[in-house]
């Protein structure tokens, strides 16, 4: 795995709708540029990614947390997302996203029974990407229903990924839409 730059993004907020948010909320993105090494090519076989997005699950997932600076038990939402430059596939941002990343973001953030949500695109340096999130344990505690959006201003190049896991620490600021709250999910079937 080539990297070419790490980053970390943390976004605080304190006032929603014109009312104070106490305790504030936050979410940390942690975004590693790596070089895609099956770019201008097509490979039956993307292993190499996957093994990739096995390794990232567990560094980005560390590096979120740290961000927050919250232990791994303290996180409540996650989710992750990936824009691949325009010499590769979007086939390639699934290699890393789905088949082996999960165990260790989920390790990272001391659990998760849910499902992790994920978007995924093709672009050009400065590509935006709205990562989805929700709750870890219970994907139907709405709460937690959100998303950050992210932009590398130098990245994906054409030969890169872009490749994101985001982390909160709560849900929504003044959530109040009704159904199905944290403390009331059962935790069982990352459902409810």
């Amino acid at each position: 795995m080539e990297v070419r730059k790490y980053i970390t993004i943390v976004e605080e907020t304190l006032i929603e709708g014109g009312k104070e948010v106490s305790p504030p909320t936050r979410k940390a993105a942690a975004i590693a540029v790596i070089r895609n090494p099956f770019a201008g090519k097509y490979v039956e076989k993307l292993d190499e990614l996957i093994d990739i997005g096995e390794a990232l699950g567990g560094i980005l997932g560390k590096k979120a947390v740290e961000a927050l600076k919250i232990g791994p038990e303290k996180a409540e939402s996650y989710g992750k997302a990936a824009i691949v430059g325009i010499s590769g596939e979007l086939e390639h941002a699934a290699a890393i996203l789905h088949p082996k990343l999960g165990t260790p973001l989920r390790e990272a953030v001391g659990g998760g029974k849910a499902i992790i949500p994920s978007a995924k695109k093709m672009g050009g340096a400065g590509t935006e990407i709205d990562v989805p999130l929700h709750y870890k344990d219970a994907a139907f505690v709405r709460t937690h229903f959100d998303a950050m959006t992210v932009r590398v201003p130098d990245a994906p190049r054409p030969d890169e990924i872009v490749v994101v896991i985001a982390v909160t620490d709560s849900g929504r600021p003044h959530a109040r839409i009704g159904g199905l709250k944290k403390e009331e999910a059962k935790k069982e079937d990352g459902l409810r």
